[in-house]
């Protein structure tokens, strides 16, 4: 926190009793102890929540008029509880915002896991967009019954994070296998079976090195053809392990590779996982579904931002009784910058265009010679964001917003659980505001989502339907939203994420998939259809690996939905090119559009975090099958810690930077004479362009659109 800045709570550490405090719909008290055992940590005092009968219940504060809009604050609090059987809750602090039209806002600052042992400290920050005309911040989150105590609470203005420097890394020794005897030349010797289990050296594996590998190494010698077979397997975890510690360098991306599959008798498909042990914490180094019918490719990709003090790298997964077996382990540091090299040659192929301009008229005389200056105001490539109503009240952020993305997606206020939240009670009004607001500023709309197939974010009401009356919600929701919105949303995610759940398909049948597409298009026809899900990239999730998603939709296909895009969600660490590409051409094969929805990248360190985004998006941009990415937000505080491109209160960061860098090479320029013939050739990307020809007498501006096509494309410019 920034010193010197005036703390905003009043009585913040209830030196003055209970003034300026109040209670949530429960009781609250200012103690020196509980029975003796429970004493403050800081000061002298703490207050305490009782008699709580709901989990929003609590102790709070009103703060109008002392937190300024545009201006992040952080919130420091010092927690615990206290109550019959409680060991363990979460306690979060949340702030109540009523705008002077009546809305309600609740933003979540921060929670943490509080115990009735200890104080534990209670740290977020937020940031308020509008001018409400009341803000509250309260406490909440325990099972009713359990008292929240609070020892202080502090709400001071945000300082800023000192500047992130890029990594210096000495010798990152790209492309070089950091596994001990990976070929098994020296039998086991290097790796230990970790658990009671037991690890022989065989033959019989692949020679050739795994796509995924081969397409960040380049030519390569083969594999030895060896490979561990752990037998006496008596828990998913056990398998063949080696300690990495001293080989790996802090902020590196590392690529994983190897060739797994499972012995005889095993029942189905096993999940076989790459994982490492960072201190005790279990990090995923690439997840498949072997089978004993042939070796599998795993791939993934792991990057340490903190010095560990333990390192280990360890296979499992199958069920406990089946033989695992693996050969050519390798991990090694991946060199981005080469791999951009070769993309840049794909994006000129796919994203540009030889362009012929023919300069047509009455007095064409004199014109060779004329000088033409050619410069894109605008790519074509569709690169939108995440909004949510609220950012729309920050002017800071709908400047940078409507500056440097074409397309948006609403973040929650089209999903139903927000235009629905109870049966029959509808707020359209946010997501009517939003869809204004684009369509004001030229911006396409991307409609997300209509149903959710995940249980936990379907709304009680919903969930407590009966088969038919589900049926008929269902009905409505899709006639309702569709109808209203009709030709307005250029795209809709259809049900979201149906790798990652089925609460429809489990109450209302395996065809109630394809039906939902069916209701739609007949509902909207104008509107594009997508699969929407996460993990598809990254080789981290056996149930949505680009073969299972596409076959996904090829199921959904056969049933007669008219899927038109696929969605690839897009949140994603420490992210490599070549899993990336693999997984992208992998779904191309269904021939189908492919957007990224949801994009963002995470790293604390803000280089890191742009170098990833800047692989990302080069690969989207490279591959034909993507028509478009979304990122999911660029504000700090509205999309998830560590993703952001601009801080709380504008400035633009390192990943930023790197976006509008990007931005910034994919326009093209050209200059220069009148050929004969009265033609200027050049090539360009995509996109809208503002042409000069200037001449003895006159100058002539004219604007022309760079459409995408095969071969080159002939422009009359009348004089």
């Amino acid at each position: 926190m920034s010193s010197g800045d005036e703390n905003i709570i009043l009585n913040p550490r209830f030196e003055d009793g209970l003034n300026n405090w109040a209670g949530r719909g429960c009781q609250i008290a200012v103690r020196n102890s509980i029975d003796g055992k429970i004493m403050p940590q800081s000061g002298n005092y703490f207050a305490v929540a009782t008699a709580r009968t709901q989990s929003w219940n609590g102790i709070q504060q009103e703060i109008t008029g002392r937190a300024q809009r545009k201006r992040a604050y952080e919130v420091d609090a010092l927690v615990r509880i206290y109550g019959k059987n409680a060991t363990t809750s979460t306690v979060q602090v949340t702030l109540y915002v009523q705008l002077p039209d009546l809305r309600e806002q609740y933003i979540s600052i921060a929670n943490v896991q509080a115990t009735d042992k200890d104080w534990v400290q209670l740290r977020g920050k937020f940031l308020i967009n509008n001018s409400p005309s009341k803000i509250i911040m309260y406490f909440e989150g325990p099972p009713a019954g359990i008292d929240i105590l609070v020892n202080y609470c502090l709400v001071k203005h945000a300082a800023k994070p000192p500047p992130s420097r890029p990594p210096v890394i000495k010798d990152p020794e790209f492309g070089v296998n950091i596994i001990a005897n990976s070929n098994l030349d020296d039998d086991t010797n290097g790796w230990f079976p970790l658990g009671n289990c037991k690890l022989s050296v065989q033959t019989g594996s692949p020679h050739v090195l795994p796509p995924m590998a081969r397409g960040s190494l380049g030519p390569h010698e083969p594999l030895s053809g060896r490979y561990i077979l752990v037998t006496g397997r008596t828990q998913t975890w056990m398998g063949p392990a080696q300690m990495i510690t001293d080989k790996l360098k802090l902020y590196l991306t590392y690529q994983v590779s190897a060739w797994v599959r499972v012995g005889t008798g095993a029942f189905g498909p096993q999940i076989v996982n790459v994982a490492l042990s960072v201190d005790g914490q279990w990090v995923n180094g690439g997840q498949i579904e072997a089978s004993d019918d042939g070796w599998r490719e795993i791939g993934g990709s792991f990057r340490l931002e903190k010095q560990p003090s333990k390192v280990m790298v360890y296979l499992q997964g199958p069920s406990s009784g089946v033989d695992l077996m693996v050969g050519g382990l390798q991990i090694f540091p991946v060199d981005r910058c080469a791999r951009f090299r070769c993309l840049d040659v794909q994006i000129d192929l796919i994203r540009k265009r030889d362009v012929i301009l023919k300069l047509t008229g009455s007095e064409l005389t004199g014109l060779l010679g004329a000088i033409v200056i050619v410069k894109q105001r605008e790519n074509s490539f569709p690169l939108g964001s995440c909004i949510n109503r609220t950012n729309l009240d920050n002017e800071d952020f709908v400047d940078f917003f409507v500056k440097h993305f074409n397309w948006a997606v609403f973040g929650n206020e089209l999903k139903w659980y927000w235009t629905e939240p109870q049966q029959g009670k509808f707020n359209y009004r946010d997501a009517d505001e939003m869809l204004d607001f684009c369509d004001k500023n030229g911006k396409q709309t991307r409609g997300h989502c209509i149903f959710w197939e995940v249980e936990g974010v379907v709304q009680p009401w919903v969930r407590a339907l009966n088969r038919n009356d589900l049926m008929k919600a269902v009905q409505n929701r899709l006639t309702g939203l569709l109808t209203r919105y009709k030709g307005r949303f250029k795209h809709y995610d259809v049900n979201n994420e149906m790798l990652h759940g089925s609460f429809y398909q489990d109450r209302l049948g395996k065809n109630i998939r394809a039906t939902m597409f069916s209701m739609a298009h007949q509902l909207d026809p104008s509107a594009q259809l997508f699969v929407n899900d996460y993990h598809v990239e990254d080789g981290d999730d056996a149930k949505s690996s680009p073969e299972k998603y596409s076959q996904h939709v090829i199921d959904l296909q056969k049933q007669g939905a008219p899927v038109g895009g696929i969605g690839i969600q897009g949140h994603i660490d420490s992210p490599v090119g070549s899993i990336v590409c693999s997984a992208l051409d992998k779904l191309a094969t269904v021939g189908l559009p492919i957007w990224f929805t949801e994009m963002d990248v995470t790293s604390n360190n803000e280089y890191v975090r742009a170098d990833d985004l800047e692989v990302m998006l080069r690969e989207a941009f490279a591959h034909p099958a993507v028509e478009g990415v979304m990122l999911w937000g660029f504000w700090e505080l509205f999309m998830r810690e560590n993703a952001h491109l601009v801080d709380a209160e504008g400035e633009v960061n390192e990943a930023g930077k790197r976006l509008l860098g990007l931005k910034k090479e994919w326009l093209s320029r050209a200059h220069g004479l009148v050929e004969e013939e009265c033609e200027f050739r050049f090539r360009g990307f995509h996109g809208t362009y503002d042409v000069e020809i200037i001449t003895p007498c006159e100058k002539v501006c004219k604007t022309i659109v760079v459409d995408k096509g095969y071969g080159p494309m002939e422009v009359s410019i009348d004089l």
